[in-house]
Protein backbone atom coordinates (compact mmCIF):
# COMPACT_ATOMS: atom_id res chain seq x y z
CA UNK A 1 0.00 0.00 0.00
CA UNK A 2 1.45 3.39 -0.91
CA UNK A 3 0.74 6.83 -0.06
CA UNK A 4 1.28 10.13 -1.65
CA UNK A 5 3.15 12.65 -0.05
CA UNK A 6 2.01 16.24 -1.41
CA UNK A 7 4.62 18.73 -0.73
CA UNK A 8 2.93 22.35 -0.97
CA UNK A 9 5.30 24.94 -2.39
CA UNK A 10 6.30 27.90 -0.75
CA UNK A 11 4.66 31.50 -2.14
CA UNK A 12 6.21 32.92 -4.61
CA UNK A 13 7.11 36.03 -2.70
CA UNK A 14 9.16 33.61 -0.61
CA UNK A 15 10.95 32.03 -3.49
CA UNK A 16 13.16 35.16 -4.82
CA UNK A 17 16.42 34.42 -5.26
CA UNK A 18 19.34 36.55 -3.49
CA UNK A 19 17.47 36.66 -0.56
CA UNK A 20 18.55 36.05 2.97
CA UNK A 21 16.72 32.82 4.44
CA UNK A 22 14.99 33.65 8.34
CA UNK A 23 15.54 30.78 10.55
CA UNK A 24 12.49 28.89 9.60
CA UNK A 25 14.24 28.50 6.26
CA UNK A 26 12.06 30.59 3.79
CA UNK A 27 13.43 33.70 2.35
CA UNK A 28 12.15 37.37 3.58
CA UNK A 29 10.30 39.35 0.95
CA UNK A 30 11.56 42.33 -0.93
CA UNK A 31 9.87 45.70 0.30
CA UNK A 32 8.29 46.49 -3.04
CA UNK A 33 10.42 49.44 -4.60
CA UNK A 34 13.38 48.97 -2.39
CA UNK A 35 16.74 48.42 -4.30
CA UNK A 36 20.27 48.00 -2.98
CA UNK A 37 21.14 51.54 -3.59
CA UNK A 38 18.33 53.15 -1.64
CA UNK A 39 20.67 53.70 1.79
CA UNK A 40 23.07 55.38 -0.71
CA UNK A 41 20.52 57.88 -2.15
CA UNK A 42 19.85 58.78 1.57
CA UNK A 43 23.36 59.43 2.39
CA UNK A 44 24.57 61.02 -0.91
CA UNK A 45 23.68 64.56 0.07
CA UNK A 46 25.83 64.01 3.26
CA UNK A 47 28.56 62.14 1.36
CA UNK A 48 28.48 65.23 -1.36
CA UNK A 49 28.84 67.92 1.58
CA UNK A 50 32.00 65.59 2.59
CA UNK A 51 33.67 65.67 -0.53
CA UNK A 52 33.10 69.37 -1.17
CA UNK A 53 34.41 69.96 3.05
CA UNK A 54 36.64 67.58 3.64
CA UNK A 55 38.40 65.29 0.52
CA UNK A 56 39.04 68.54 -1.83
CA UNK A 57 40.90 70.61 0.69
CA UNK A 58 42.69 67.48 1.57
CA UNK A 59 43.67 66.99 -2.02
CA UNK A 60 44.89 70.12 -2.73
CA UNK A 61 46.67 70.93 0.56
CA UNK A 62 48.48 67.44 -0.79
CA UNK A 63 48.89 69.06 -4.28
CA UNK A 64 50.52 72.23 -2.89
CA UNK A 65 53.27 70.23 -0.96
CA UNK A 66 54.47 69.12 -4.00
CA UNK A 67 55.03 72.36 -5.74
CA UNK A 68 57.17 74.82 -5.38
CA UNK A 69 54.06 77.68 -4.31
CA UNK A 70 55.31 80.87 -2.50
CA UNK A 71 54.57 84.50 -2.52
CA UNK A 72 55.75 84.74 -6.50
CA UNK A 73 53.69 82.10 -7.36
CA UNK A 74 50.73 82.93 -5.66
CA UNK A 75 51.31 86.70 -7.29
CA UNK A 76 51.65 85.17 -10.98
CA UNK A 77 55.33 86.42 -11.10
CA UNK A 78 56.56 82.81 -11.05
CA UNK A 79 55.77 79.75 -12.69
CA UNK A 80 54.18 76.91 -10.37
CA UNK A 81 57.08 74.29 -10.48
CA UNK A 82 56.72 70.51 -9.17
CA UNK A 83 59.41 69.79 -6.41
CA UNK A 84 58.33 66.38 -5.71
CA UNK A 85 59.51 65.52 -1.98
CA UNK A 86 61.59 68.31 -1.64
CA UNK A 87 59.48 70.30 0.75
CA UNK A 88 59.41 67.31 2.70
CA UNK A 89 63.54 66.55 2.89
CA UNK A 90 63.19 70.26 3.48
CA UNK A 91 60.87 70.44 6.13
CA UNK A 92 62.98 67.08 7.54
CA UNK A 93 65.72 68.71 7.63
CA UNK A 94 64.47 71.43 9.63
CA UNK A 95 65.64 71.13 13.56
CA UNK A 96 62.94 73.00 14.57
CA UNK A 97 60.48 70.80 13.04
CA UNK A 98 61.56 67.89 15.27
CA UNK A 99 61.19 70.21 18.29
CA UNK A 100 58.18 71.30 17.43
CA UNK A 101 56.39 67.97 16.82
CA UNK A 102 58.01 66.52 20.40
CA UNK A 103 56.40 69.26 21.98
CA UNK A 104 53.35 68.82 20.27
CA UNK A 105 53.09 65.16 21.21
CA UNK A 106 53.98 66.02 24.64
CA UNK A 107 51.61 68.78 24.83
CA UNK A 108 48.84 66.70 23.37
CA UNK A 109 49.39 64.13 25.57
CA UNK A 110 49.14 65.79 29.32
CA UNK A 111 46.17 67.83 27.41
CA UNK A 112 44.06 64.22 26.51
CA UNK A 113 45.26 62.45 29.50
CA UNK A 114 44.08 65.69 31.97
CA UNK A 115 40.59 66.01 29.82
CA UNK A 116 39.81 62.48 30.28
CA UNK A 117 40.55 62.18 33.94
CA UNK A 118 39.17 65.29 35.03
CA UNK A 119 35.62 64.86 32.50
CA UNK A 120 35.81 61.02 33.75
CA UNK A 121 35.99 61.76 37.83
CA UNK A 122 33.19 64.75 37.18
CA UNK A 123 30.80 61.92 35.39
CA UNK A 124 31.11 59.82 38.42
CA UNK A 125 30.17 63.05 40.70
CA UNK A 126 27.22 63.75 38.99
CA UNK A 127 26.03 60.53 39.96
CA UNK A 128 26.67 61.00 43.01
CA UNK A 129 25.45 64.47 44.21
CA UNK A 130 21.50 65.70 43.91
CA UNK A 131 19.61 67.03 41.41
CA UNK A 132 19.88 70.65 41.66
CA UNK A 133 24.06 70.50 42.44
CA UNK A 134 24.14 68.55 39.28
CA UNK A 135 22.20 70.96 37.12
CA UNK A 136 24.59 73.68 37.66
CA UNK A 137 27.35 71.57 37.56
CA UNK A 138 25.83 70.66 33.61
CA UNK A 139 25.48 74.38 33.26
CA UNK A 140 28.62 75.59 34.39
CA UNK A 141 30.21 72.97 32.13
CA UNK A 142 28.57 73.54 29.03
CA UNK A 143 28.93 77.25 29.42
CA UNK A 144 32.98 76.66 28.99
CA UNK A 145 32.26 74.18 26.65
CA UNK A 146 29.99 76.80 24.35
CA UNK A 147 32.45 79.30 24.92
CA UNK A 148 34.42 80.34 21.52
CA UNK A 149 37.52 79.52 22.07
CA UNK A 150 39.13 83.12 21.16
CA UNK A 151 36.82 84.18 24.21
CA UNK A 152 37.68 82.08 26.50
CA UNK A 153 41.69 82.35 25.55
CA UNK A 154 40.78 85.92 26.22
CA UNK A 155 39.43 85.65 29.61
CA UNK A 156 41.82 83.30 30.59
CA UNK A 157 45.04 85.58 29.44
CA UNK A 158 43.33 88.39 31.93
CA UNK A 159 42.89 86.11 34.48
CA UNK A 160 46.80 85.42 34.99
CA UNK A 161 47.80 88.96 33.58
CA UNK A 162 50.70 90.19 35.62
CA UNK A 163 49.39 93.83 36.15
CA UNK A 164 45.55 93.39 36.30
CA UNK A 165 44.85 89.60 36.74
CA UNK A 166 43.49 88.64 40.00
CA UNK A 167 45.27 84.98 40.05
CA UNK A 168 48.58 87.18 40.97
CA UNK A 169 46.68 89.22 43.41
CA UNK A 170 45.01 86.20 45.32
CA UNK A 171 48.11 84.01 45.39
CA UNK A 172 50.14 86.86 46.42
CA UNK A 173 52.47 86.46 43.19
CA UNK A 174 53.11 90.23 42.20
CA UNK A 175 53.94 90.54 38.33
CA UNK A 176 54.69 87.64 37.56
CA UNK A 177 54.51 86.45 34.14
CA UNK A 178 53.01 83.06 33.59
CA UNK A 179 53.94 83.07 29.56
CA UNK A 180 57.47 84.03 30.37
CA UNK A 181 58.56 81.09 31.68
CA UNK A 182 57.91 78.07 28.73
CA UNK A 183 56.75 75.64 30.83
CA UNK A 184 54.20 78.07 33.12
CA UNK A 185 52.93 79.04 29.76
CA UNK A 186 52.10 75.54 28.17
CA UNK A 187 50.34 74.77 31.88
CA UNK A 188 48.21 78.58 31.36
CA UNK A 189 47.18 76.97 27.83
CA UNK A 190 47.05 73.54 29.40
CA UNK A 191 44.43 74.61 31.95
CA UNK A 192 41.87 76.69 29.28
CA UNK A 193 42.10 73.27 26.92
CA UNK A 194 41.24 71.39 29.58
CA UNK A 195 38.56 73.81 30.92
CA UNK A 196 36.61 74.47 27.48
CA UNK A 197 37.27 70.36 26.46
CA UNK A 198 36.35 68.28 29.88
CA UNK A 199 32.47 69.18 29.44
CA UNK A 200 32.23 66.92 26.32
CA UNK A 201 34.37 63.60 28.21
CA UNK A 202 31.57 64.47 31.55
CA UNK A 203 28.32 64.31 29.47
CA UNK A 204 29.15 61.54 27.20
CA UNK A 205 30.90 59.48 29.88
CA UNK A 206 27.61 60.31 32.14
CA UNK A 207 25.32 59.76 29.46
CA UNK A 208 27.43 55.86 29.38
CA UNK A 209 27.21 55.71 33.36
CA UNK A 210 23.28 56.32 33.41
CA UNK A 211 22.75 53.60 31.07
CA UNK A 212 24.63 50.65 32.98
CA UNK A 213 22.43 49.02 34.91
CA UNK A 214 21.79 49.72 38.50
CA UNK A 215 21.87 46.23 39.53
CA UNK A 216 25.66 46.07 38.57
CA UNK A 217 26.75 48.87 40.59
CA UNK A 218 24.69 47.40 43.82
CA UNK A 219 25.99 44.28 43.15
CA UNK A 220 29.39 45.41 43.31
CA UNK A 221 29.18 47.96 46.11
CA UNK A 222 27.51 44.79 48.26
CA UNK A 223 30.82 42.88 47.36
CA UNK A 224 32.70 45.47 49.15
CA UNK A 225 34.57 47.11 46.17
CA UNK A 226 35.44 50.68 46.14
CA UNK A 227 34.32 53.52 43.98
CA UNK A 228 37.99 53.27 42.77
CA UNK A 229 37.16 49.78 42.17
CA UNK A 230 33.94 49.77 40.80
CA UNK A 231 35.23 52.32 37.89
CA UNK A 232 38.23 50.08 37.03
CA UNK A 233 36.62 46.95 37.18
CA UNK A 234 33.18 47.30 36.29
CA UNK A 235 32.55 50.94 34.26
CA UNK A 236 35.81 51.04 32.21
CA UNK A 237 35.13 47.71 30.59
CA UNK A 238 31.39 47.82 29.93
CA UNK A 239 32.42 51.69 28.54
CA UNK A 240 35.14 51.00 26.40
CA UNK A 241 33.64 52.16 23.51
CA UNK A 242 32.29 55.59 24.66
CA UNK A 243 35.96 56.36 26.29
CA UNK A 244 37.14 55.12 22.36
CA UNK A 245 35.48 57.76 21.30
CA UNK A 246 36.01 60.17 23.67
CA UNK A 247 39.69 59.22 23.91
CA UNK A 248 40.26 59.77 19.96
CA UNK A 249 38.21 63.26 19.53
CA UNK A 250 40.67 64.58 22.26
CA UNK A 251 43.92 63.13 20.86
CA UNK A 252 42.23 65.02 17.23
CA UNK A 253 41.43 68.28 19.36
CA UNK A 254 44.72 68.53 21.48
CA UNK A 255 47.34 67.68 18.63
CA UNK A 256 45.71 70.00 16.43
CA UNK A 257 45.34 73.35 18.83
CA UNK A 258 45.85 76.46 17.11
CA UNK A 259 43.71 79.65 18.86
CA UNK A 260 44.46 78.79 22.27
CA UNK A 261 48.80 78.44 21.79
CA UNK A 262 48.24 81.58 19.58
CA UNK A 263 46.58 83.77 21.38
CA UNK A 264 47.69 83.21 24.29
CA UNK A 265 51.38 82.88 24.10
CA UNK A 266 51.11 86.03 21.32
CA UNK A 267 51.87 84.04 17.98
CA UNK A 268 53.99 80.73 19.69
CA UNK A 269 55.80 82.88 23.00
CA UNK A 270 59.24 84.24 23.13
CA UNK A 271 61.77 83.22 20.60
CA UNK A 272 59.05 80.36 19.27
CA UNK A 273 59.28 78.52 22.95
CA UNK A 274 55.66 77.57 22.54
CA UNK A 275 55.64 76.55 19.39
CA UNK A 276 53.08 73.83 18.14
CA UNK A 277 52.63 72.08 14.65
CA UNK A 278 49.53 73.98 13.68
CA UNK A 279 51.11 77.15 14.67
CA UNK A 280 54.07 75.99 13.09
CA UNK A 281 52.77 75.51 10.10
CA UNK A 282 50.57 78.86 9.94
CA UNK A 283 53.78 80.82 10.58
CA UNK A 284 55.92 78.85 7.96
CA UNK A 285 52.64 79.48 5.09
CA UNK A 286 51.53 83.07 6.22
CA UNK A 287 54.33 84.84 7.87
CA UNK A 288 57.01 83.50 5.41
CA UNK A 289 54.78 83.03 3.00
CA UNK A 290 56.19 79.51 2.08
CA UNK A 291 52.76 77.46 1.32
CA UNK A 292 53.98 74.46 -0.21
CA UNK A 293 55.94 73.96 3.26
CA UNK A 294 52.97 74.59 5.36
CA UNK A 295 51.00 72.39 3.31
CA UNK A 296 53.75 69.71 3.65
CA UNK A 297 53.61 70.09 7.89
CA UNK A 298 49.67 69.74 7.35
CA UNK A 299 49.77 66.72 5.31
CA UNK A 300 52.13 65.44 8.07
CA UNK A 301 49.70 66.32 10.62
CA UNK A 302 46.85 64.31 8.95
CA UNK A 303 48.96 61.20 9.01
CA UNK A 304 50.30 61.08 12.16
CA UNK A 305 46.42 61.64 13.26
CA UNK A 306 45.11 59.00 11.33
CA UNK A 307 48.21 56.20 12.33
CA UNK A 308 47.51 57.03 15.95
CA UNK A 309 44.33 56.62 15.51
CA UNK A 310 44.51 53.16 13.47
CA UNK A 311 47.04 51.60 15.82
CA UNK A 312 44.35 52.58 19.02
CA UNK A 313 41.31 51.06 17.23
CA UNK A 314 43.92 47.53 16.41
CA UNK A 315 45.00 47.71 20.18
CA UNK A 316 41.15 47.35 21.22
CA UNK A 317 40.21 45.29 18.87
CA UNK A 318 42.77 43.02 19.67
CA UNK A 319 41.50 42.88 23.29
CA UNK A 320 38.51 41.41 21.71
CA UNK A 321 36.00 45.04 21.53
CA UNK A 322 33.66 45.29 18.94
CA UNK A 323 33.79 48.80 17.88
Amino acid sequence: MTHDITVDKPPAALRGRGRRPNRSGARPPRRPGRSAWTPWLYLAPALVVLAGLLVYPIYQLGLISFLEYTQAQVSGGEPTTFKGLDNYATLFRDEQFWQVLLATVLFAAACVVSTLAIGCALAVLLTRIRAVPRLALMMAALGAWATPAVTGSTVWVFLFDPDFGPVNKVLGLGDHSWTYDRLSAFALVLFEVVWCSFPFVMVTVYAGIRAVPSEVLEAASLDGASQWRIWRSVLMPMLRPILVVVTIQSIIWDFKVFTQIYVMTNGGGIAGQNMVLNVYAYQKAFASSQYSLGSAIGVVMLLILLVVTLVYLRLLRRQGEEL
